[in-house]
């Protein structure tokens, strides 16, 4: 049974209409297949998918994203990729089933693999907490990430969370600290890393998987700081102005291939990628093959110092710097102080006689 969403009323109707013309025999007595009919109505369908999927505004892309039926990392993990060894525990405090990692094969080069996973069904999502990572998740990605560099392996990151889970035992083990320690390593590894946004990319629990060499996006995918429902919540005190929210937050591939916080968008079939999910996947290995082929002529510290580089430019364009291409230069400037107070000396004393005056007044009355 296929699920829609609340906006997709006539195509559910048409494609009801289409299971009835191949099937005459559900309806009372025997007829013959119109063929014509069929092809009319499915050419309707494809027309309507095509219009409707290429003006969807922030909030129906959002519900894109989410879409119960969206592959999920386990799917292109299983489809993409050879020889998968999962590995397991962060050596400190368990193991955290959110996240899938390990090593395999992509296109015959060895590769990590990590992929945050909501899962399937009612019993695989509460199993996998819903694709909300625990600090013992960030941790262990982030020894597996530091034994790939190691050995020199790229990294593949597949980003699919509506954030990391805010629960107390995960507060009181440290998830702030085990976010930014993923985020520290992810920026200073010497291999290649591409992150790949297939769905939510939420809030830290995505950026710390996310700081990668190159972010790619599908097309319906999302990502940002915080969810629209959280959004409306904090600005307006109500939930139901998220598409305020998300149209303010610039969550969607196109807006953020704007603003450069992505590298590349990755084509979705119309009407998402739970439609055509062979489709999905030949896009998505086209371009996981591009990128790493990006990245074999480039050495160790060149892949560091780019990813570096890619970091400090977001945000930048329209600021004070003339040259964004050397921002790994960057140094503190220490303020000259003496110049500072020979050029202000006598707003100074102006303040400091001011002050005196003050305090003798405050205390002799």
């Amino acid at each position: 049974m296929k699920n829609y969403l609340n906006f997709e009323t006539e195509i559910k109707d048409l494609e009801n209409e289409l299971e009835k013309l191949k099937d005459p025999f559900n309806e009372s007595g025997l007829s013959e297949v119109n063929t014509k009919k069929i092809s009319e109505t499915q050419n309707e369908i494809d027309k309507n998918l095509k219009s409707l999927y290429s003006n969807l505004d922030p909030w129906q892309t959002t519900m894109v994203a989410r879409h119960e039926d969206r592959p999920k990392s386990k799917f292109f993990i299983d489809n993409l990729f050879e020889d998968f060894i999962p590995l397991s525990g962060d050596r400190h405090y368990g193991e955290d089933k959110s996240v899938l990692t390990g090593f395999a094969k992509f296109n015959g080069q060895s590769v990590l693999v990590i992929g945050q996973e909501k899962g399937e069904d009612l019993d695989s999502r509460i199993d996998r907490n819903f694709g909300m990572m625990r600090p013992e998740g960030y941790r262990k990605t982030i020894r597996l990430m530091e034994l790939a560099d190691k050995f020199k392996i790229p990294i593949i990151s597949f980003i699919d969370t509506p954030g990391a889970y805010p629960g107390v035992g995960a507060e009181e083990r440290g998830q702030a600290e085990a976010i930014a320690k993923s985020i520290e390593c992810c920026m200073k590894l010497k291999v290649p890393t591409l992150a790949i946004i297939i769905g939510e990319g939420g809030s830290g629990g995505a950026i710390a998987l996310a700081s990668s060499s190159k972010v790619l996006m599908l097309k319906n995918a999302i990502y940002s700081v915080i969810s629209p429902e959280g959004c409306a919540t904090i600005l307006w005190r109500d939930p139901k102005k998220m598409l305020d929210a998300a149209k303010a937050m610039k969550l969607s591939s196109k807006d953020l291939l704007e603003l450069e916080i992505i590298d590349e968008i990755i084509d979705e079939p119309p009407g998402g990628a739970h439609r055509d999910k062979n489709l999905i996947l030949e896009n998505v290995r086209s371009s996981l093959i591009k990128n790493l082929n990006h990245f074999n002529s480039m050495t160790h510290e060149e892949i560091f110092e780019n990813r570096k580089n890619k970091f400090l430019r977001i945000g930048r364009n329209k600021g004070f710097i003339e040259n964004i291409d050397e921002l790994s230069s960057l140094t503190h400037v220490q303020n000259d102080y003496s110049k500072i107070f020979q050029q202000n000396k006598k707003t100074i004393f102006a303040f400091v006689i001011i002050f005196i005056s003050i305090f003798l007044v405050s205390v002799f009355l």
